[in-house]
């Protein structure tokens, strides 16, 4: 890894951007529910179904999700039997999590507290990994991607849901001036927190476009990777297979 490495528009050390990714996430815990809203308009409850569909999530399957503190993914996947695993590297956020699913009556999830660059799990372990919308704040991409090919099974798969960059003409535009100038505004109006708000909209400029990830899943070892863009790789699934 560089010496420095993108927090948001900014170039920094990577224990620098570690902790203040973790002051972002500690701040917008208990309203990442609002944010999501705000940078999706809503839209990412359905981006999540879809992307648990593909998952195909079945009764008896060790199911990581990783970066999933709030517990959105992992709900949608515990539907269908699986032990899921919800790991997250910051307990405020996995605070929020149990308290859902208590709220919920969800019971059987795992939570752990877990780095995506130096995952405590062994090898092999799990047939799914999941993460959504936690990739890019990720201080090394590689060694997270790298992590887990290992603790996948032989035709595990990997799947990954995160913003990209939209290839619509006209639309791009029109979502940058939302993004830049309206998303860290309505922060600011509904978390107090403008300046976390800001810096999760850089994070999805400064994330590399869409074939750039997929070569960088295959460089981890994936086979049969594949993109699946949604409204013209604003969002997109990222999946690969271990063998």
């Amino acid at each position: 890894m560089t010496d420095t490495v993108s927090f948001g528009y900014e170039q920094v050390a990577p224990e620098e951007k570690t902790a203040r990714v973790g002051g972002v996430f500690t701040s917008v815990a208990r309203s990442y529910d609002l944010m999501n809203d705000a940078m999706s308009g809503g839209m990412h409850r359905l981006w999540k179904d879809r992307f648990v569909r593909r998952v195909k999530p079945r009764a008896g399957e060790q199911i990581l999700d990783m970066a999933g503190g709030t517990g959105d993914i992992a709900f949608r996947l515990a539907k269908s039997g699986a032990a899921i695993t919800v790991a997250d590297i910051n307990p405020a956020m996995l605070e929020v999590g149990i308290d859902r699913a208590q709220h919920r009556g969800i019971d059987g999830l795992v939570w752990t507290e877990a780095n995506a660059e130096t995952l405590q799990f062994p090898d092999r372990f799990f047939d799914a990994y999941t993460i959504a919308f936690g990739i890019r704040n990720v201080t090394d991409i590689p060694k997270a991607l790298g992590e887990a090919h290992r603790v996948l099974k032989r035709g595990g798969r990997f799947f990954c849901l995160e913003f990209s960059t939209t290839l619509w003409p006209g639309f791009a535009q029109i979502y940058d001036v939302y993004s830049h100038k309206i998303v860290p505004k309505v922060g600011k109006l509904l978390a107090h927190d403008e300046d976390s708000y800001r810096y999760l909209i850089e994070s999805i400029r400064r994330f590399p476009d869409m074939p750039t990830f997929e070569r960088m899943i295959a460089d981890a070892g994936f086979v049969n990777t594949k993109v699946e863009p949604m409204l013209g790789g604003l969002v997109a699934i990222h999946s690969g297979w271990r063998i």
